[in-house]
């Protein structure tokens, strides 16, 4: 399946794959700054997200669609960032084509299997329940009250209400998206020296505990904290997103050229 994109600049490839609750416009205001630093960056929709309707009977996984859409636009090697759903479906293309991922940043992950923490389901419940009454208005709210930061500017959260409101009722027409399984970490130990893992400072514990899960089970480095972000870190803080990008990727680059 080819997946809608956005792409701006030429270069080093950067692809940038969004969280569950959004869609490839999260990175709307990075793509510019990307591709004046010199970078050719591309954001895609992941399947039942955004613009990506799932056709029918679809059941490949995630990974695989954006592989296919890669090399469909001449891109082989490439780094990758990818918040939540992103990082994880980032993690699978790290574990399934090694030689193609120059660099990772996982931005806000946890495993499926990790325990939730009581505040953690309670805002996942509320999603739901709002979803069972046929309130998705008020499924839009609870999400965005969950994810985006509550300093977050009235643009950033109609922008996050207008994404998750995109994705629910395109899950109501055409059905949830094949689920992303986590990878073994064992099989990204060799991506190490070139992974970054990210939390927001005001996003649950969940994701700090799963981020230091991620570095356990790796050997990356240490865990960086996104000041005044909630788990929609691209979102919240898209200038140091993309500062943070940027310097990563040119120490990557340059430690590999020393």
């Amino acid at each position: 399946m080819l997946l809608p994109h956005d792409e701006l600049g030429s270069g080093r490839p950067v692809v940038l794959l969004h969280a569950r609750p959004a869609d490839r416009t999260m990175w709307r205001r990075h793509l510019p700054l990307l591709a004046a630093a010199g970078f050719r960056a591309v954001a895609l929709d992941l399947p039942g997200h955004g613009a990506a309707v799932l056709p029918a009977h679809h059941t490949a996984p995630p990974a695989d669609d954006v592989l296919e859409t890669l090399g469909h636009l001449g891109i082989d090697r490439f780094d990758i960032a990818g918040n939540s759903l992103g990082a994880l479906v980032a993690l699978q293309i790290a574990a399934a084509a090694p030689d193609r991922v120059r660099s990772l940043v996982a931005i806000g992950y946890r495993r499926h299997d990790q325990p939730q923490t009581d505040g953690f389901a309670a805002a996942l419940r509320r999603e739901r329940d709002r979803l069972a009454a046929d309130d998705l208005e008020g499924a839009v709210q609870a999400g965005v009250q969950a994810w985006v930061s509550p300093d977050a500017s009235p643009a950033v959260k109609e922008h996050a209400a207008t994404m998750m409101r995109g994705n629910l009722h395109l899950r109501r027409a055409h059905g949830e998206p094949p689920r992303a399984d986590d990878p073994d970490p064992r099989r990204l130990r060799p991506l190490a020296g070139r992974m970054l893992v990210v939390v927001g400072a005001q996003d649950f514990p969940d994701f700090v505990t799963g981020g230091e899960a991620l570095l356990e089970g790796t050997g990356a480095g240490g865990l960086v904290v996104a000041p005044g972000a909630a788990h929609l870190v691209p979102l919240d803080q898209p200038e140091w997103t993309c500062g943070l990008l940027q310097g990563f990727l040119r120490h990557s680059q340059d430690s590999r050229e020393s």
